[in-house]
């Protein structure tokens, strides 16, 4: 019994044997694709089919300018651009804010400004010194900050602006953090959904500095949308 288990098992060794074998000459007859035998350096690859293509033919590195130059020049961002330009030429144009000046030496801050579109807006309109914050920066136009705790002095700006204030978590936070680094006789602007002649004395409520000066409604990336404009009045916050 044992020799007729013990040639069973030769017979499988045999059997393994021969298929190692052959698979070993496989290998040999058709080698796996690497670096080297794939890589042509007279025939570069216009797209990387495997990491060794990567490797060998690195993409070049695209520089913040160079994306800053791709999305500033899209239909999209040059229309965001537009009208927040609007916003702040009306608001002077119809005399919103009470003689309210946006100038080459105004001090703008944009909170919340996201990619930017408001700050390339009061660029273009004149306002060159213009500080923009989000919770995830944007450079060169966009820096990261708290707007709970703006890292400012107060009365630092002339005009503090935000068209996000639908979306804070803490607007009595927001808003005291806005009108503190603002100036007595500047302005803070905030752009919110449309609401109610009630709501908006409720916003302006939220403000212990300033009083509301003025408020109209505009369509604003397709929405309609209210802008609200009060004026700094006195130091003491509280």
């Amino acid at each position: 019994m044992e020799m007729h288990i013990q040639a069973f098992l030769n017979r499988i060794s045999v059997v393994v044997a021969t298929i190692a074998t052959l698979i070993l000459f496989s290998i040999l007859l058709h080698p796996p694709e690497t670096c080297i035998s794939q890589f042509t350096p007279h025939k570069p690859l216009a797209f990387p089919r495997s990491t060794c293509d990567s490797h060998h033919h690195p993409r070049p590195f695209s520089t913040i300018e160079k994306r800053n130059h791709r999305i500033w020049s899209t239909s999209a961002w040059l229309n965001k651009v537009k009208s927040f330009s609007r916003i702040f030429i009306d608001a002077q144009k119809h005399n919103l804010t009470h003689s309210f000046i946006l100038s080459n030496s105004s001090k703008a801050l944009c909170l919340l400004a996201g990619a930017g579109q408001e700050v390339m807006a009061l660029q273009q309109i004149g306002v060159s010194d213009v500080t923009a914050i989000d919770l995830v920066d944007s450079p060169p136009l966009v820096s990261r900050a708290d707007p709970n705790y703006l890292p400012f002095f107060d009365d630092a700006f002339d005009f503090a602006f935000s068209a996000q204030f639908d979306t804070v978590l803490f607007p009595s936070r927001f808003v005291a953090e806005m009108e503190r680094t603002v100036r007595v006789g500047g302005f803070c602007l905030l752009i919110v959904e449309q609401c109610t002649n009630e709501e908006v004395r409720e916003i302006a409520g939220l403000f212990k500095r300033g009083e509301l000066v003025g408020a109209d409604n505009l369509t604003f990336g397709g929405s309609k949308m209210s802008r609200i404009v009060v004026r700094i009045t006195n130091s003491t916050a509280y």
